[in-house]
Formats: C-alpha cells, structure tokens, sequence
C-alpha cells in the first residue's frame, strides 16, 4: 500500500513539474525566438528526455558483474524509442479524442507536418543504423557508425532550429507561473522555473522507478523486462504528461514533437554511447521491440507524408503493436 500511494504522488509530482516545464519553455523558445518545432523537438525533447537518458549509461558504467549491466542497459537505450513510438503515439492519440469537442479540424490535427515528417524520416533512419549495428563483426565499424549517429543528431538539430515560424508570431501564451503579473518575464526568471520544474519532473520519475522496481521484485518480474517495459514507461511519464497538456492547448506540433524530438535523440546519441560502451549484441526480445518501433512510427511518417495530415487513429495504433510485446514477453516468447 505505501509504495502504491508513493506512486501516485510521484505522479502528482511530475504532472506538477510538467505543467510548469512545459509553461516555460514555450516562454523561452518566444524569448530566444526560436521556431515550434524547435521549442518541442529540441528543448522539450531533450529535457525531458534527461531521466531515461541517465538509467542506461549508470547500467553499463556500474552494473553487475558479468554482462548484467550490459544487457540492462541495452534494454533500456532500446526501450526508450519503443515506448515513445508506441505507447506514448497512443496516449497521445487519446488525447486528442478526448480533446475532440474543441477542435474544428477533428480528426485532423493542428500540425506542421514539415516538422513532424523531418523528424521521423530521420528516427527511421538512425534507429534503423543503429540496430544494423549489432550486426556488423568488427567493433571498429560499430565505432564508425557510432560517429555517424552523432553527426545525424548535430545535422537534425540544425536543419529544426534553422526551419519553420518563431514562438512569437501570433503566439499567445498563459502567464508565466513565476511572474504572472509581467506581460514579458525576465529570462533569468523564464530559465528558473524551467529547471525548478525539471528538478521536479527528474525527482518525480526517480520516485516512480523505485516504487515500480520495488512492486516488480516483489511480484518477480525478471530484470529484463523491467528495463526494457517497466522503467521506460516511468521514465517517459514526463514527454506523455507534457504531450497531453499540449493537445488540451491545441499545440499539436509542441505535442507531438516533444515525443518525436526525443525518438531522435533517444535513437541516435544515447545508442551511440551504447555501442562505444559496449559489445552492442542485441537478443531476440531487443531486436523485436526495435522492428516493432519502426512499424509503429513507419505507418505514422505514412500518413505525414502521403495525406500531409494526421489523425489521433493512426497514433492510437501504436497501442497495438505494444500490446504485441507486452504479450510476447509474458507468453514467455521473449525472454
């Protein structure tokens, strides 16, 4: 019961630390003059992306002996991109059902889908290298390739802050929640409530991860899935809380990007360090949460980038093919 009721408020915390992350950074991204796409793709993406970034790396730096920590930390730089493309497109989607009475244009959403399509194209493709990798035998390419993702990231991340309208043209925004009376916050102030609200988000998904592992050891839920199905989910709470503020707002490109902004990043340098920290041998259960990502965020850049819309249907078909894994390894077919 007290680890149920730890979980709930470390919910409470990081919906409190999301509301507020996500107030100031549009704030920001209208004070540095930055575009949509980079305020959702970029600076959401990656803030929130810190929590899941830091389990995989302490995995294989301090794990167990043997290859435990390895494993573990494989599992969990490839569970990331799973969850968001699979779990987090089909939250999302519900979101904008439910958001459904509010929006003229329904089903089609609010969408730059320039923005949208740019950052699944390059998802496909340094996921797709990635997971390649494990295939090649000389750990030197695997090196190489490492480099390459990196550079793929850098080259992304200009062509989202260098494209599309800035935050101020015609944007209104809520009062920022530590200057609420100022028509135009301070930076300082702007910044400030950014990291606060991280710190919370941070504080929060640590206090879930341990309340799940916790739950799992006593329900003797094996390490594996707990890394690649358990922790992922906690640690991506805070891009889904902050999605789903942004579809209530209608801001379906700070939404949506905020997910595939950290697809990119969760794809490229964080399977980087993996493989120059590691042999990068990806098992079976890996290999198939990969595909199953790709088909997942394949059918949603489908529709981007024949229809040039998207609806909450196709998102909400991401469900499916995490309701596949999830039977597979309870079935005992992924181990």
């Amino acid at each position: 019961m007290l680890d149920v009721i730890l979980l709930l408020i470390s919910l409470g915390v990081i919906l409190l630390g999301a509301e507020g992350f996500t107030n100031g950074v549009e704030w920001l991204g209208k004070k540095l003059k930055l575009t949509e796409g980079a305020v959702g793709s970029i600076l959401a993406a990656v803030g929130t992306a810190l929590p899941e970034t830091m389990i995989p790396i302490v995995a294989i730096v301090f794990g167990g002996a043997g290859h435990a920590g390895e494993e573990i930390g494989i599992g969990a730089i490839l569970g990331a991109p799973f969850m968001l493309s699979t779990l987090a497109f089909f939250i999302t989607g519900v979101a904008v059902m439910a958001y459904r009475h509010r929006r003229p244009n329904f089903p089609k959403m609010n969408l730059d889908t320039k923005t949208m399509g740019r950052d699944l194209s390059f998802f496909l493709m340094v996921y797709t290298l990635a997971v390649l990798t494990s295939f090649l035998g000389a750990h030197m390419w695997k090196q190489i390739i490492a480099i390459a993702l990196v550079i793929a990231y850098v080259t992304y991340a200009y062509l989202t802050v260098t494209s599309g309208h800035t935050m101020e043209e015609g944007e209104e925004l809520n009062p920022l929640y530590l200057a609420r009376k100022a028509a135009e916050p301070s930076t300082l102030v702007i910044i400030v409530q950014v990291i606060l609200a991280l710190g919370l988000i941070v504080g929060g998904a640590r206090l879930f991860v341990s309340g799940v592992e916790e739950l799992a050891q006593i329900m003797g839920i094996p390490p594996f899935v707990l890394s690649l199905v358990i922790a992922p989910i906690a640690t991506e709470l805070p891009e889904k809380f902050n999605s789903v503020i942004w579809v209530g707002r209608g801001k379906d490109t700070l939404a949506l990007g905020n997910i595939t902004g950290a697809m990119v990043f969760q794809s490229s340098v964080i399977p980087a360090v993996g493989i120059t920290m590691t042999s990068w041998n990806l098992t079976q259960g890996a290999l198939i949460s990969a595909v199953l990502a790709i088909v997942s965020a394949g059918l949603v850049f489908l529709q981007i980038s024949r229809k040039k819309y998207l609806t909450p249907y196709t998102l909400m078909g991401g469900g499916v093919f995490y309701g596949v894994f999830i039977i597979l390894v309870f079935g005992g077919f992924v181990r």
